[in-house]
């Protein structure tokens, strides 16, 4: 721990986020930002005493949220975009972006911002695509299917939130009454609930949640295949998958032509360097905090400490 750090002020860190330009204040600066003008336009509904105020506000919603009819969504294709940074209530917007800010520092830790918009793209059209196949073919959404629509940023969210989880599942966070808890645990209660909890009122939203954490799973699966003969049996969609994100291929163990073995002072010397550097990392720690650490110093940190 840096003793010189200066005292937590949550309106300073809220300041400096917004102030920083990454691709995750900008992202939380959209929904806000849409969420602030239907509001806006609530107010002033409400004050000029508009009589269908009610009715122009679902006008404006379900010309936004993606529709679960096919028919409505071939005249409105834009909805699977715009649905993903569209919400109403102000709870529902609160806990998006409280998860959204959470798990979207931790993911910028270890991964690229190229990536985070990719995921959250592609996890909102994950859930769009779920919540409108489910609606589609399981009978028991049949008489709400016309008139069914999906909002919210939740199944982008769902997508980051699963794929940093699976991503460094190791890493731990602390939450109250559960002390240290590993993300990925968090991640997988969170699957867990959203499935058990389909039958409740918002089965469209639990359903989109599943969707984007499915699609934060296959991204983990793309980009850190668990073995050499994963890459063979998937060439096709996973090597476009992790084109998309900007990543190379690793095979385990390096270049995939066989090494020669190192010899006993090869391996010291390697261990000595390594240590040297984790050295060097721990000292930059001591005088500047954590935060000062690069991307790929944090990264070859949690591969050293046997934790990756």
């Amino acid at each position: 721990m840096n003793i010189n750090q200066p005292p937590f002020n949550p309106l300073s860190d809220a300041r400096n986020f917004f102030r920083s330009k990454s691709v995750l204040s900008y992202l939380v600066i959209i929904n806000i930002s849409v969420w602030i003008l239907i509001q806006l336009f609530r107010v002033l509904a409400f004050l000029f005493d508009q009589p269908d105020s009610s009715s122009a506000l679902s006008s404006v919603i379900n010309y936004l949220a993606v529709p679960a009819s096919l028919p409505v969504l071939l005249f409105r294709p834009w909805t699977l975009f715009t649905y993903m940074f569209l919400h109403i209530g102000i709870w529902h917007i609160l806990f998006n972006m409280l998860w959204l800010f959470w798990f979207g520092r931790i993911f910028l830790e270890y991964l690229t911002e190229k990536q985070m918009v990719w995921i959250y793209l592609l996890g909102g059209l994950a859930g769009a695509f779920a919540y409108i196949i489910a609606f589609n073919v399981f009978p028991v959404f049949h008489p709400m299917l016309q008139d069914s629509y999906a909002l919210g940023a939740s199944a982008s969210v769902m997508a980051i939130v699963t794929a940093i989880a699976f991503y460094v599942p190791n890493y731990t966070l602390y939450l109250l009454f559960f002390g240290r808890v590993k993300i990925v645990y968090i991640a997988i209660v969170l699957f867990v609930l959203d499935f058990f909890t389909i039958p409740g009122g918002n089965a469209g939203g639990q359903i989109a949640h599943i969707g984007g954490a499915l699609l934060g799973y296959i991204f983990v699966k793309s980009i850190r295949p668990s073995s050499i003969s994963s890459y063979r049996n998937n060439s096709s969609f996973m090597t476009w998958f992790s084109q998309i994100f900007g990543i190379k291929k690793k095979y385990p163990g390096g270049n995939r032509k066989a090494r020669r073995p190192v010899t006993d002072e090869e391996f010291n010397l390697q261990k000595a360097q390594q240590q040297k550097r984790i050295d060097m990392i721990l000292d930059k720690i001591s005088k500047g905090g954590y935060d000062s650490l690069t991307r790929e110093e944090k990264e070859f940190l949690f591969k050293s400490s046997g934790k990756h």
